[in-house]
């Protein structure tokens, strides 16, 4: 089958998290003009598109995604002309601006929130989810993704809205179709100022089940799942053709949606080969396979054959019907190499090559984080005081006072699974604060700054940022990274992640060592005589029986 070849699909897309990236005039908090002042680092990556995390006005209740006004900037971040000088400047480098869309909700500041909540009969009243008290009580069981009830009640007028995250953040309401109009107006208003797409907060979200019944509890649960009557819901495809036709449709645009809960069946829909609704999604399998009886809170280690598993039914069941997000961390999770490989002063860079080497020879869109591309760390937290992420202090404080866990328990599962790891500021150079600030950084700098930081491995061929500028250059250069066919060897090996990437008359052999074990692997033989792409070790030869040693990755054709 022909693949249907596409500028996003052969792309690399970094996230930004403004706020930790670069700060330019001394405040502590990271800016759009820092963002332009490190544009030249970003081309020098190799990458294509720049996914920037929120920019808009806003309280900054939850880090910017609680939005008060969609089309002017925070102010901690810039001005409108600061934006577009961005904007083209990155154009001028062959950089698209990918922004992130958060339409399942606003903040309460928002001024369609503030009329909507003045009276009942407020022509901006059905704009969110009003209901009723229900016997006294809020009008269903729903607890909110950060804690406590998913309903909050407003005295003016005697009733409760719906907030599936802070209470400064309530729901829009989709089904009001002049909702639907304001949204696809403000995204082509940004279209129109050159943004090149849309990464779209929890949009498996916004379209939810009528009557919002009760949600199931599990055992010793406060609050019911919305899961059920909330993800991929009802009208949420209908929703997305409607938002193609009449907001992206006439653009060449790249959209990915951030879809929890989405099945490879449900994925095929939102990111079909036909365009119409999506280009690809962003799943959460991979990550939630560390979860334990109390959600994402633990200290677990994810079993290696699980998540081959769960990357080997996204690959194969998407071939040739829906196109893939590649992504090991983003703004959400914590550090891919304290998580999935070593940080250890031993093999943090080893592993953080591996782990790159491994996403990114897979069939999709490989997303880079912040700082993923020096191998940056989780962070030694010493205390609840030092950090800023709203799900995080609300979890240490529902899960201690629940006697869920104890303090020091609950601190430690905070330095590996808390956001914060990966919102601390970027690691630029050796100077105080990492280089990120001249004035006190609104997070802790990762102590490790001194060691692992930009300017070091920018000064270094063998460092983890040359490893992923050669390793996104062998994706520009060769067709069978993005377009080849995947398939899966030795599905149960505890150490060992191998798979085959085949297009046209090329094939590819991927072999990744996710453990310290030392290891013998024989080789395929159509691979015996083959040439090494590129080794974390350095390899240039390949043996008929390859030993790995601790960590190590190699590609071989």
């Amino acid at each position: 089958m022909e693949e249907n070849k596409k500028w996003w699909k052969e792309s690399v897309v970094y996230q930004i998290y403004p706020r930790s990236f670069k700060d330019s005039d001394g405040d502590g908090i990271g800016d759009i003009r820092g963002i332009t002042q490190k544009l030249d680092y970003l081309r020098e990556l190799g990458i294509n598109v720049i996914w920037l995390s929120p920019v808009y006005q806003s309280p900054n209740d939850d880090n910017g995604y609680d939005i008060s006004d969609y089309q002017a900037i925070m102010k901690e971040f810039g001005t409108m002309e600061d934006f577009d000088h961005m904007l083209s400047s990155a154009h001028e480098r062959g950089i698209r601006i990918m922004m992130d869309l958060v339409v399942n909700h606003t903040s309460d500041e928002h001024k369609w929130f503030m009329e909507s909540r003045k009276s009942k009969d407020n022509p901006y009243r059905d704009y969110y989810i009003w209901r009723e008290a229900k016997e006294g009580k809020e009008p269903n069981n729903w607890g909110s993704c950060f804690g406590g009830s998913a309903w909050k009640y407003d005295e003016a007028t005697d009733m409760y809205y719906l907030h599936l995250f802070s209470p400064k953040q309530p729901d829009l309401n989709w089904d009001n179709e002049k909702v639907r109009r304001e949204v696809f107006d403000m995204m082509k208003w940004w279209l129109d100022k050159g943004v090149d797409g849309f990464r779209m907060d929890v949009i498996s979200m916004i379209s939810k089940v009528p009557g919002l019944p009760d949600g199931s509890k599990g055992e010793g649960a406060l609050y019911g799942d919305f899961g059920p009557f909330v993800i991929n819901g009802p009208h949420v495809h209908d929703y997305l053709k409607e938002m193609r036709r009449q907001a992206l449709s006439g653009y060449d645009t790249i959209t990915v949606g951030e879809t929890s809960g989405v099945t490879v069946e449900e994925a095929v829909r939102y990111a079909a080969d036909d365009e119409s609704e999506l280009n690809m999604v962003f799943q959460f399998e991979q990550n939630d396979l560390d979860n334990g009886e109390h959600g994402k809170w633990n200290v677990k280690k994810i079993y290696l054959p699980d998540l081959k598993k769960v990357l080997n039914r996204w690959q194969t069941y998407l071939e040739g019907k829906a196109w893939n997000s590649l992504y090991w961390s983003n703004h959400d999770q914590p550090r891919v190499v304290s998580r999935f490989g070593n940080d250890s002063e031993e093999y943090r860079e080893l592993s953080a090559k591996m782990l790159a080497v491994c996403l990114h020879m897979m069939k999709g869109t490989p997303y880079v984080y912040q700082g993923e591309e020096l191998g940056m760390t989780n962070v030694p937290f010493d205390s609840l005081e030092e950090f800023r992420d709203i799900e995080s202090i609300n979890a240490y404080h529902e899960y201690t006072e629940n006697n869920l866990a104890g303090k020091g328990e609950m601190l430690e599962f905070l330095r590996y699974k808390s956001r914060d790891n990966a919102r601390t500021p970027m690691q630029w150079d050796d100077s105080a604060n990492a280089g990120f600030s001249e004035g006190t950084p609104w997070i802790k700098v990762n102590p490790n700054y001194t060691k692992v930081n930009a300017a070091e491995q920018l000064g270094r061929d063998s460092s983890v940022f040359r490893f992923y500028q050669k390793l996104i250059q062998l994706r520009k250069q060769n067709p069978v990274i993005v377009y080849g066919r995947f398939e899966l060897l030795m599905p149960e090996d505890e150490d060992i992640f191998m798979y085959t990437r085949t297009y046209e008359d090329k094939k590819l052999l991927v072999i990744c060592n996710f453990s310290k074990n030392e290891r013998k692997i024989p080789l395929p033989d159509e691979f015996a005589a083959g040439s090494v792409w590129i080794s974390n070790y350095g390899k240039t030869e390949i043996e008929k029986d390859i030993a790995l040693q601790a960590y190590e990755a190699i590609v071989v054709s």
